[in-house]
């Protein structure tokens, strides 16, 4: 199950709004817990896949993807997964999402229209790793007086 807050997800409809017509794509920061996918941040990342297969693919730098693994790290996170638009496409995983995909990590994925979000799902990879299957989510409220 993913556990995120709603201001997670308008972060990644800010961003798949903005980067259409191409795909966009970003990691989700946070806690494992068992079966429990808690998502504290969500982290953009840069499209870095030729201009021409933008529209379809998201190549993210692996340097970059590095990095961004080395300062979760140090804010004592983890990744828990990772999100990415589909310009023009249904929010369900394809054939090449499946193809790279990682086990345990939860996949949002978000349906983008004229450069409106209109669908997201969560999917998780079976552990034969042959398919998706929707992921339980629940939202939660706005974090109040962390102190931080």
């Amino acid at each position: 199950m993913l556990e995120l807050r709603q201001e997670h997800l308008e972060a990644i409809r800010v961003h798949a709004e903005a980067d259409y017509p191409h795909e966009c794509g970003g990691l989700l920061l946070g806690h494992l817990d068992g079966d429990t996918k808690t998502v504290v941040e969500t982290l953009p990342m840069e499209n870095t896949a030729a201009q021409e297969t933008r529209h379809d693919r998201v190549l993210i730098d692996p340097r970059a993807l590095m990095l961004a693994e080395r300062d979760a790290r140090k804010k004592e996170l983890d990744v828990v997964g990772y999100y990415h638009s589909h310009p023009d496409d249904e929010a369900v995983p394809s054939q090449f999402d499946l193809d790279h995909a990682l086990p345990v990590w939860s996949y949002i994925i978000v349906s983008v229209r004229d450069r409106r979000a209109v669908d997201w799902n969560s999917w998780e990879m079976v552990d034969d790793r042959s398919k998706f299957e929707l992921e339980r989510y629940e939202i939660r409220e706005k974090q109040v007086g962390s102190g931080g």
